[in-house]
This record gives C-alpha cells, sequence and structure tokens, in this order.
C-alpha cells in the first residue's frame, strides 16, 4: 500500500472516530499528524508543525474572545431584543428576524454553533407561543447562520479564504459571501413557504406589542444554552453534546435588565462596529484586532470579562489547527497531488467536482463543516490548475455543500435547534431534521454545482 493511500485512510478514519466517539477532531488529526509523518513520510517535527495555522489560530482566539465578552455582558441578548422590537408584533416577520439576526452574528465574526445557540432558543421559544412550526424556525436560524458565515471578516470566510491563498487559488471574497447569503436565503425561502409562512402573513400582528421583557417573550426566557466547556455548544468531538444552562449570560433574556445598554454594553458594540471598519475598510488582521479589541473590554470591566477566555471556541481552535496540520503533512508528503491527480483522472473534471461536493455535503452532515472545507478544498488543487473548472466556483460550490447541511439534528447547530425547541414531540422533531437534512444532502451539491461550478465561475 502506497505512502499516500495509507495517509488517506487514516483521515478517514479520522472522520468516523470523531464521528462516533467523543474525541476532538483537531486532537485525532494532531496525533495522526504525528504518526503518520513520523512513521510514514519520514518527517520530523518541524516538518509536521509546518502546517500549522498560526494566522487562523489568532483569528479562531481573537474573534471568539470578543464574542464570548458580547455573551456574558448581555449585548447579543440586546441585540437579540431589539430586533425582536422592530417586527411590533407581526409573527410572520419573526422567523425572517432570525434568519437575518444570525446572519449577521456569524457575519461580524461569532462561531456559527454560537450564533445557533444564542438565538435559537428564543426563536424556538416565540414558535412555541405563536405557533411557528419548529421545523421552520428552526431552519431559518441555520440558513442564517450559514448565510453569513463566509464574510471576509467571518470564521468560515477566513478559514476558507485563507486556504485559497495558501494554495495560490484564484479567490474572490465577496463572491463566496454572495454565493452562500443567496443559497440560504433562497433555500430559507422555500422552507417559509413550504411550512407554513404564508399562512403567518394572513394572521397579521399580535398584541400591541409591549416591548421585550413586557410581554413579547414567552415566560422562561430562552431555554437551554450550550456548555460553556467547550465555548462553542460542541463536545470534545466538534459534533453535538448536551445543553445546559449557559453561566456567562448577564439575566434571563425577556427580563427588563438585558433589554437596556450600559456603558459596557454600548462599548462592546462600539467594538463589534470597531472590529468591521478596521478588517474592512482598514486591511487590519482580524484576529489581532479582535483579541485587542477584547483585551480592552476585559480591561474595562474585568466582572465581565471573567469567564469569557472560558467560553473561547478551544474545540474549535482544536479541530481547526489540528485538521489543517494533518493537511500540511498531506502536502509535505505528496498525497494531495497524488489524490486530486487520482481525481483528475476520472477524465471528466465536472464529474469529479460534483463528487467532491458531495463529500463535503455527506461528511459534514455528521462531523465538522470546517474540518471537511480544510481537506476538501487542498484535495482539488491538481484538477483546478488544470483550468478547466473554474477555481472561484468550485470552492464556493464546496463551502455551500458543506455547511447548508447543518440542519442536520447529527450536526451542532441541528442538535442545538433540535435541544432548544420546547413543547415539542422531540422524536417527532428528529425525524423531521434528519428527513430535511436528507433532503439538503441530496439536492444542495448538485445544484450548486449546476450552478457555480458548469458555467465556469473563476
Amino acid at each position: 500500500m502506497s505512502p499516500e493511500l495509507i495517509s488517506i485512510l487514516v483521515l478517514v478514519v479520522v472522520f468516523v472516530i470523531a464521528t462516533t466517539r467523543s474525541v476532538n477532531m483537531g486532537a485525532l488529526a494532531f496525533a495522526a499528524a504525528f504518526a503518520v509523518g513520523e512513521l510514514v513520510a519520514g518527517l520530523d517535527a518541524d516538518g509536521i508543525f509546518a502546517g500549522f495555522p498560526g494566522d487562523l489560530f489568532v483569528v479562531l482566539v481573537g474573534v471568539t474572545y470578543l464574542f464570548a465578552i458580547a455573551r456574558a455582558n448581555g449585548t447579543t441578548d440586546w441585540l437579540v431584543h431589539a430586533s425582536i422590537r422592530l417586527v411590533r408584533g407581526r409573527v410572520a416577520l419573526i422567523p425572517w428576524v432570525m434568519f437575518f439576526l444570525t446572519g449577521a452574528l456569524t457575519a461580524i465574526g461569532a462561531v456559527s454553533p454560537a450564533a445557533v445557540a444564542i438565538v435559537a432558543p428564543i426563536a424556538l421559544s416565540f414558535a412555541a407561543r405563536y405557533g411557528i412550526s419548529p421545523l421552520l424556525m428552526g431552519a431559518m436560524v441555520v440558513h442564517g447562520a450559514q448565510g453569513g458565515g463566509f464574510s471576509p471578516i467571518s470564521i468560515y470566510g477566513t478559514i476558507v479564504n485563507g486556504i485559497v491563498e495558501r494554495e495560490k487559488l484564484p479567490g474572490n471574497e465577496i463572491a463566496l459571501f454572495l454565493a452562500s447569503l443567496i443559497a440560504n436565503l433562497i433555500i430559507a425561502g422555500v422552507v417559509f413557504v413550504l411550512f407554513g409562512g404564508l399562512k403567518l402573513w394572513a394572521r397579521g400582528a399580535v398584541a400591541p406589542d409591549a416591548g421585550p421583557g413586557e410581554g413579547d417573550l414567552p415566560e422562561g426566557g430562552t431555554g437551554p444554552r450550550p456548555s460553556a466547556r467547550t465555548g462553542d455548544g460542541t463536545s470534545p468531538s466538534g459534533t453535538a453534546t448536551a445543553v445546559e444552562a449557559h453561566p456567562g449570560t448577564t439575566g434571563t433574556p425577556g427580563a427588563p435588565g438585558t433589554t437596556r445598554l450600559n456603558p459596557a454594553r454600548i462599548a462592546t458594540l462600539t467594538a463589534l462596529v470597531a472590529l468591521v471598519v478596521a478588517v474592512l475598510a482598514l486591511d487590519l488582521d482580524a484576529g489581532l484586532t479582535a483579541i485587542t479589541l477584547a483585551v480592552l473590554l476585559s480591561a474595562a470591566w474585568p466582572e465581565d470579562s471573567r469567564a469569557a477566555v472560558g467560553q473561547i471556541a478551544w474545540s474549535t481552535v482544536l479541530l481547526i489547527c489540528g485538521v489543517l496540520t494533518y493537511v500540511g503533512v498531506l502536502d509535505e508528503m505528496g498525497t494531495i497531488t497524488w489524490a486530486g491527480e487520482g481525481v483528475g483522472g476520472i477524465g471528466v473534471p465536472l464529474l469529479a467536482a460534483v463528487l467532491l461536493c458531495y463529500i463535503g455535503a455527506l461528511v459534514s452532515a455528521f462531523a465538522s463543516s470546517v474540518g471537511i472545507m480544510g481537506a476538501l478544498i487542498p484535495l482539488a488543487v491538481p484538477f483546478l490548475a488544470q483550468g478547466e473548472i473554474g477555481a472561484v466556483g468550485m470552492v464556493a460550490a464546496l463551502a455551500v455543500s458543506a455547511t447548508v447541511v447543518d440542519v442536520s439534528p447529527f450536526s451542532t447547530n441541528g442538535a442545538l435547534v433540535l435541544a432548544a425547541a420546547p413543547d415539542v414531540d422531540r422524536e417527532r422533531f428528529f425525524r423531521q431534521l434528519m428527513i430535511y437534512g436528507g433532503i439538503v444532502v441530496a439536492v444542495v451539491p448538485a445544484v450548486a454545482w449546476l450552478v457555480m461550478v458548469v458555467p465556469g465561475w473563476g
């Protein structure tokens, strides 16, 4: 058996173990990088660590640290309730508020599971109170999170654009962002129509708006939130875990204290705006800027920020750095070139492209979307270099295929939605999410390939 084939089989084993056992995929990938690098490729420690993504490490830590502070001091709860006030009781608009709110949160740097964990409990509570389909509301939240997930300053966007730059592929940050946003917006529109959204319009507005915390929110607040132990609502494997009370949220959403601005929240909102301006207008590094802003907030309000370091998405940091380090080992030993030539050897690049999209969707429905993107994009490099398929379209299709499937109840986001839904038959809701996730896996990769790859974007 060739060393290249061994390294790919080890990667498959890593994904299988991470999916079926409570072991972080990144930790497995580090162990695999050591074993394959030392025993198969003959690399020393320097050669193994050559692929460690130090810049992405800083981005992940910086933006999740800043957002953990925003959660701890109640800024995110204020944002949620301020958005709800905008609908003035119009029930049909609530799912769209949740869609755009989670999209905004991920677009400015929140990890997707964190954004879903913040919004889903409130969204599903609204669904229970106003008779909205929980599947509709849950799908709107997840697709909203993925719709904003590839902005140039988001976690997913930074990771994918970084991989594209490292592999010296043609890239277009705006095209990637718009591809994901439009795809998820269209899917959300279809879901809205199919699962009772049109009937909501006929209901008009509910009782006059008393304002968040004064009658609009269901009693009991937002329900469960993900454990702070992992920082991003995932188990050590990067997949879904149990949900428990979040210790970092100040007050119960719906209580008067969560709907007022105070100096800490004003400063945090200013910091989030400053991050957007610094990265988009001034071209500053997103990670270094975010961690600097987080340190300033921590120094000014240490009591709000004391628990924030523990809420950094450490499991996501470990997952991303581990997978990309292993991919670096694959690159060092020539596996990526070998595998890419094998895919290209199919003789039909378009067929190879659609196969990669389906691989990304299937694996991501059960494991880490970011992890599979980190592995598949480098594997596509050799046949993309042939010039028969546009790199921008291929990367966008892979990104969309690997993330829209997060509605699966086996993924972190889908599991958070399932756990957050009050007063539902959970077995029935689980089956609905599973069927819906299966439809997305079956349909979206082919559509993404047809729209983004076949025309030859980039």
